[in-house]
């Protein structure tokens, strides 16, 4: 049976809300993020921005000279949540099979479902409708056989919009697409795949497995399978969480520490207020970074009690990072909680007897 895989991707998500909760903010350029006096970095912003140029993991004080009238918010985490929340009950009405992938995007398996006589695309534009409806947001969706076809679509007509790619013309679709649409392949990559000659899809499946491997490690054969159209990844519902997280991968690559310490911190700050919305506490904090080669590595430390805020654990987030490789260009960063346990709405009487 072919697949039916749906992945949404809500558009401008944290700066939407904003938009929608202040009337005043509409049709203006807003940017979520850091302090474009500091070192801050922009998690996200309105289409209105980036029409300037302004875009994801920008340093903010770059950010302030492309769009100098854009309005500057700190992000609201626990809002962010909540509405994701409400978005992910409007999910489940349409699929059992759903995986989310972060705040504002995820995958549904709709291969079995009945509505609408199965039409995936069906389902697609009623979901759209229906969180548009019940939150006021757009979000924009692609349909295909799997999960890399679904996400290439859910970009092709944003904002607002629906894409599908129907398995018949997938090989088409893919030959003309090129390398840097594919999921998985950064600006970087692509820029050495261009100095092996391989520009499009159709070069990159006419390049023998061998040697996208010599040049690219284990990425190779993932490349190699996506310029066949291949990819058998299920849609995987997530199960009971052992650890609580936020990461970004950037735009473009950064190399300055102190905006790479930054984004640190706004991860982490994302990442507690998960947290704090689950009523959870966590004693051991992990930082990942991912370099421009995709090498990666971790820091961790665990203390006694919880982490009592998100800022009780920037001095930490010092001490790691400071621990890290640092000659090489980063192009994500994450901050993880783990030993997680549930807090007590209260303190608890002691114990006379």
């Amino acid at each position: 049976m072919t697949r039916k895989i749906i992945h949404l991707d809500m558009d401008a998500f944290f700066a939407a809300i904003e938009q929608r909760d202040n009337p005043a903010l509409r049709g203006r350029p807003v940017i979520v993020g850091g302090d474009p006096r500091a070192r801050g970095v922009v998690s996200t912003c309105s289409y209105e921005a980036r029409r300037f140029g302004v875009h994801s993991a920008m340093p903010a004080a770059q950010a302030g000279k492309l769009c100098p009238d854009a309005i500057f918010l700190r992000p609201r985490f626990p809002v962010y949540r909540r509405v994701s929340a409400e978005i992910r009950a409007i999910m489940d009405r349409f699929s059992e099979i759903i995986e989310p992938l972060s705040l504002d995007e995820a995958y549904l398996d709709v291969s079995a479902s009945r509505l609408f006589q199965g039409s995936a695309t069906c389902i697609a534009e009623a979901l759209r409708k229906t969180i548009y409806h019940e939150t006021g947001l757009t979000v924009s969706a692609g349909v295909s056989c799997n999960k890399m076809l679904a996400k290439i679509a859910s970009d092709l007509n944003k904002p607002n919009g629906i894409a599908v790619i129907a398995p018949e013309a997938a090989d088409g679709f893919i030959a003309r697409l090129p390398v840097a649409r594919f999921p998985g392949i950064g600006k970087a990559t692509a820029a050495r795949l261009d100095a092996l000659g391989i520009r499009t899809g159709a070069d990159l499946r006419g390049a023998r497995e061998a040697l996208l491997s010599r040049h690219f490690g284990k990425r190779g054969r993932f490349y190699h399978q996506i310029a066949h159209g291949i990819d058998p990844r299920e849609v995987t519902p997530h199960r009971a969480r052992k650890s609580v997280g936020s990461e970004t991968t950037f735009a473009s690559d950064l190399s300055d520490k102190g905006e790479i310490l930054e984004a640190l911190f706004q991860q982490n700050r994302g990442a507690f207020a998960a947290l704090a919305d689950k009523r959870l506490g966590a004693r051991t904090l992990t930082i990942k970074i991912k370099y421009r080669d995709f090498s990666q590595v971790t820091r961790a430390r665990s203390i006694d009690a919880p982490f009592p805020d998100a800022e009780s654990a920037h001095d930490w987030i010092r001490l790691l990072y400071g621990d890290t490789p640092q000659h090489l260009p980063v192009r994500l960063v994450g901050v993880t909680y783990s030993r997680l346990q549930p807090l007590c709405a209260r303190p608890l009487q002691p114990v006379l007897f």
